[in-house]
């Protein structure tokens, strides 16, 4: 059970005024996603032309891949009265948190690090060299927790999910 899994789940309680952020992403498109809603595919100089435009919130890029969090999108989103959702790693996080003030931040860790490395393999769409890149990835920004406002073990789906929803309602309007 993934990020995308919990937000999901999240996205089920109509209560928490939740709407997602699509971001843009260089990496080709996983079997079933489809532009516009599961992210926005854009070609490299696309990418790249967005941020010397300063058109982004947020950007990083991650075995390979560039992604980013598409401003245009966020404020409209923001203007709408929606409580907008971000599922960014934390080189975009810590860009976010610096730069816009009214942020929720919430570090959704795993169990362990043996559990997330069964976890990616077992959705059988990354290459061993992708895991082992997530898996070093995932060590160095544990270190990092302590930049957020509160971290949650994403150990049960309906504890975690549950977990999250008190956050979000204690601390928005």
């Amino acid at each position: 059970m993934g990020k995308g899994t919990i937000r999901e789940e999240l996205f089920k309680n109509n209560e928490l005024n939740l709407t997602y952020s699509i971001s843009m992403t260089t990496r080709k498109p996983r079997i079933n996603e489809v532009n516009g809603i599961d992210y926005f595919f854009v070609s490299e100089k696309d990418f790249l032309s967005n941020i010397d435009d300063n058109q982004l919130i947020e950007w990083a890029e991650f075995v390979g891949n560039y992604y980013g969090t598409p401003k245009e999108y966020v404020d409209k989103l923001l203007a709408e009265g929606k409580n907008v959702v971000l599922e960014i790693e934390v080189q975009g996080a810590t860009q976010v948190m610096n730069s816009c003030a009214d942020v929720l931040s919430i570090f959704i860790v795993p169990p362990s690090l043996a559990e997330l490395e069964k976890r990616i393999k077992n959705r059988r769409t990354e290459t061993i060299e992708v895991v082992n890149a997530r898996l070093e990835k995932a060590t160095r920004e544990l270190t990092l927790t302590g930049d957020y406002q509160f971290v949650v073990e994403n150990n049960n789906l309906n504890d975690t999910v549950k977990e999250i929803e008190n956050i979000i309602k204690e601390n928005t309007n």
